[in-house]
């Protein structure tokens, strides 16, 4: 059974249809009633249901933890994948958007982080965390200092859990995309802040990312059968985006 939050689109719809295909029965949380993603999910034949909360609150993550419980009785898996974009000048970036983006996108995986792995390290029981961070909790993008650090901070979180929780069964590893296309993207495009052209010509592969490409590396992750000896890992899911510390016009020569 997995647990996947920022369900209701985007990355997070796709990692839980995924998860599905491959027996998940799944509990959803969104912060707005994920009800498309659960009856599409439902039409496919598994058991799932829809959780209203605001990750980052406390009283918010238990009750959503324990309401998957009564349902199901296990957590198998947990997919942090809610989170908040915000481009704006370290300078001009307010506190209170700054706090809002921290507490969203780093306080709330903590948060699910340590409910979920509650039960299973009284009982024994294995299980597997994946957080989804950002090629920008690897590098710098001007422009985004609060998100920036909340994905920084996330892929932090999930070296410490590993450690701590490794040996007591439950593996935790991060997936870091480059630029998604979602809806959270397609806002942020059509603010000004970058163009499609701009992702094309510096991704080696001329693409963005799908959400598809996404939840194939967190379902392996998710896997003990594919991944059991995978811990603490950050996985690029980037095209090669990291990789290349070239220059636009020597990498459209190689185009």
């Amino acid at each position: 059974m997995a647990v996947v939050t920022g369900a209701r689109q985007g990355i997070g719809r796709r990692i839980a249809e995924v998860l599905a295909v491959q027996g998940y029965d799944l509990a959803l949380i969104d912060e707005i009633p994920p009800d498309a993603t659960v009856q599409a999910l439902k039409d496919t034949g598994v058991s799932a249901l829809g959780i209203v909360a605001d990750v980052s609150r406390e009283e918010d993550v238990e009750a959503a933890i324990t309401t998957a419980l009564d349902r199901f009785e296990r957590l198998d898996v947990l997919v942090n994948n809610a989170g908040i974009s915000l481009i704006e000048a370290a300078e001009k970036t307010t506190p209170t958007q700054w706090r809002r983006v921290l507490d969203v996108n780093l306080t709330g995986p903590f948060l699910l982080c340590r409910a979920f792995a509650a039960g299973l390290l009284e009982t024994g029981r294995h299980g597997s965390i994946v957080n989804v961070s950002s090629i920008a909790g690897v590098g710098g993008i001007p422009d985004r200092a609060a998100y920036n650090a909340s994905k920084h901070g996330l892929l932090g979180l999930t070296r410490t859990l590993a450690l701590e929780w490794g040996a007591r069964g439950i593996r935790v590893n991060a997936v870091c995309p480059s630029f998604v296309t979602t809806e959270m993207d397609t806002a942020d495009m059509d603010s000004g802040a970058y163009t499609e052209q701009d992702i094309l010509q510096r991704g080696p592969l001329a693409r963005f990312a799908m959400p598809g490409d996404v939840a194939e590396a967190v379902a392996f992750l998710a896997d003990d059968s594919r991944s059991g000896f995978i811990n603490a890992v950050a996985l690029p899911v980037d095209g090669g985006w990291l990789a290349d510390s070239g220059w636009t016009s020597l990498r459209m020569s190689k185009r």
